[in-house]
């Protein structure tokens, strides 16, 4: 069982909606830590970054819009992150959206590396997220973390991780992919991350694949941080999100991913993101936050 420690992450500015600073909230409120308690986990400290509002900021440069704000947020973030981890404590943040994986990720990485290890990263997303401030179309961060993590894009944001970029190309998978930007391609096949596509899920089978990725990212690597946006679940299961895109993972699917993880035995730390509750019928999407949650977490049917 683990030592958990959470992070309500209240950040909305690298979205192109407003709402996702109260996803947080909503998982809470859906049982979150009732459940992380009856599978067996303590709950170390429960924290909260608070963010400035849309309406008391500008949004800045179009390229990357709220970028200080983003860049402060993530910093405190991953500063949190690296101290919970070095604590001997599983770090879980709930967002959020998901320019926050960029001070999640950059911690775990710190930590990791002064250990000699590295760190791997199973993205479950609608997207692949690596738009840079050049490639963007609509300047919005929480299309860019995974660009930043991997060493692309705004230079204060690829620092938070130290002098080299927060993770490489080889311990990265991203699944369920099925909306990227025609230049943003260019990017995801330079880097050479590996992408599972909806259609390929479908063709190979969702066991199938992942099960390589969990291989893929454990191959050089401590362990798995497993980064899940909530919109790479198909909306008809998760219609609380901000940039829902048809076709995406069933909730099975959804669950297969987290259960692999945990049975990997080799979890790191987890965020859950992209939550809108304005969006949300009924806390629906909250609902399935926590499940996939517990999922990644040990809970099982048997």
């Amino acid at each position: 069982m683990s030592d958990i420690s959470i992070t309500n992450v209240h950040l909305d500015l690298g979205a192109g909606r407003r709402g996702t600073d109260m996803g947080p909230s909503a998982i809470h409120v859906a049982g979150l830590v009732p459940g992380l308690r009856r599978l067996g986990h303590s709950i170390a400290d429960i924290d909260a970054i608070k963010v400035s509002m849309f309406e008391e900021r500008d949004p800045g440069d179009a390229s990357a819009r709220f970028l200080p704000e983003i860049l402060q947020t993530c910093s405190l973030l991953a500063d949190r992150v690296e101290q919970t981890t070095r604590a001997g404590q599983l770090p879980l943040v709930l967002g959020g959206d998901h320019a926050q994986a960029i001070g999640t990720i950059s911690g775990l990485s710190r930590v990791h590396r002064a250990r000699g290890e590295r760190v791997g990263v199973i993205w479950v997303d609608a997207h692949t997220d690596m738009n840079t401030p050049d490639t963007t179309n609509s300047g919005n961060i929480h299309g860019m973390p995974l660009a930043a993590l991997l060493g692309y894009g705004a230079p204060g944001l690829v620092a938070l991780s130290g002098d080299e970029p927060a993770l490489r190309p080889e311990d990265v998978v991203v699944i369920g992919a099925r909306d990227v930007d025609a230049r943003e391609t260019e990017l995801v096949k330079q880097a050479g991350v590996r992408v599972y596509t909806m259609s390929e899920l479908d063709l190979r089978g969702t066991g199938t694949c992942v099960a390589e990725a969990v291989q893929q990212v454990l191959e050089h690597t401590a362990g798995v941080h497993l980064s899940f946006d909530l919109d790479g679940v198909d909306p008809q299961h998760a219609p609380g999100v901000g940039t829902p895109v048809p076709g995406g993972l069933t909730l099975r699917e959804s669950h297969t991913i987290c259960e692999a993880v945990s049975r990997s035995g080799k979890l790191l730390g987890m965020e859950m993101v992209e939550l809108n509750p304005t969006l949300d019928d009924r806390n629906r999407t909250g609902e399935l936050a926590v499940w996939l949650i517990l999922s990644a977490l040990g809970q099982t049917i048997l």
